[in-house]
């Protein structure tokens, strides 16, 4: 095959589970106070203090320094959103909309970072995984950067009205998440191309989904828990992706790395050339404007607002 190596039919299966248990437990999450809580923070000081120090250690496919980052990025960024949607103190804090785009951010920047650094690399194993250095790693790493300075309309962020208390961010709308999936999709593709099957293809997805049809505006809650999730299961069993009959090895083809980071670059740019347009036409600023409110999918999201905006103390900040 193109990107990856023949598929068996169990390991299709098993790309379906994956799926379907991110996407369950993102709702479990979303449905439950007390599951969130042991999940994104009992659950994790147990695994590193009992688990990860044995199973992501040097040499194995989750022991570098970008993994264990990432996974408390991850975290910090479920964690931080949990605070703004359950007090309302911090809500009330205009300060506190910068939080998510920062930490969106950071995990933006921290793969950046890898690919540029990958693209140096000659082809072979490194920290247990294979890898193959070229123009592709610089590309995506480019589109990374444009991915990162197109997020936009953060002081629109509010909390929903209803039991779920989503973090619903209107103007982060279906181009800038494509964008993003096919960038973060590349970079995965490049950097740990083994676990690209799962941690690029299935879990992207896994909260595409639910931004789309099951809780729209709220992608960065469903891509913070997703994320996390992710990250703290193949810490603890690396070999899942690596030596199970479940992993899924790339084609480590470099016409395959090349084609997937040029379409992430293309794709991003596309958005950044709509995004200055529409700033220069609409004569909006991007640092404190929402981008783009005569979007119908906009519209879908923003209209909840003013039924939060008499319990959400977030949300009256926000349109102040």
């Amino acid at each position: 095959m193109f990107l990856f190596e023949s598929l068996t039919w169990y390991q299709v299966a098993m790309w379906f589970v994956v799926l379907g248990v991110l996407i369950g437990l993102n709702e479990l999450v979303r449905w439950s106070k007390v599951a969130a809580y042991a999940i994104f923070i009992v659950l994790p000081i147990i695994l590193t203090i009992f688990v990860w120090p044995h199973t992501a250690g040097a040499g194995s496919s989750t022991g570098t320094w970008f993994h264990w980052v990432k996974v408390y990025s991850a975290l910090a960024g479920c964690i931080g959103f949990m605070v703004i949607r359950y007090n309302p103190r911090v809500a009330a804090n205009k300060y506190a909309l910068w939080f998510p785009p920062a930490i969106l951010g950071l995990n933006i920047l921290e793969a950046v970072i890898r690919d540029f650094q990958v693209a140096g690399m000659s082809e072979g194993m490194v920290d247990g995984v294979y890898m193959i250095g070229g123009s592709w790693n610089v590309m995506n790493g480019i589109a990374g950067i444009i991915n990162l300075v197109t997020i936009c309309g953060w002081v629109g962020i509010f909390i929903s009205r209803d039991r779920f208390q989503d973090m619903l961010w209107p103007d982060m709308l279906w181009f800038w998440i494509i964008a993003y999936d096919l960038w973060n999709f590349a970079y995965v593709y490049n950097c740990v191309g083994d676990h690209a099957f799962y941690a690029g293809a299935a879990l992207l997805i896994s909260c595409t989904i639910p931004a789309f049809f099951i809780r729209r505006g709220a992608w960065l809650q469903h891509r913070a828990h997703t994320l996390a999730f992710w990250m703290m299961f193949t810490m603890a069993v690396p070999s899942f992706v690596t030596s199970s009959k479940f992993a899924v090895e790339s084609s480590h083809n470099p016409t395959a790395l090349f084609v997937v980071s040029f379409l992430s670059l293309v794709v991003n740019v596309a958005v950044l050339i709509y995004q200055v347009r529409t700033i220069a036409t609409k004569r909006r600023h991007p640092l404190k404007d929402e981008l783009y409110p005569e979007l119908p999918a906009f519209q879908k999201v923003a209209a909840l607002r003013s039924e939060a905006a008499t319990t959400s103390p977030l949300a009256t900040t926000a349109t102040s």
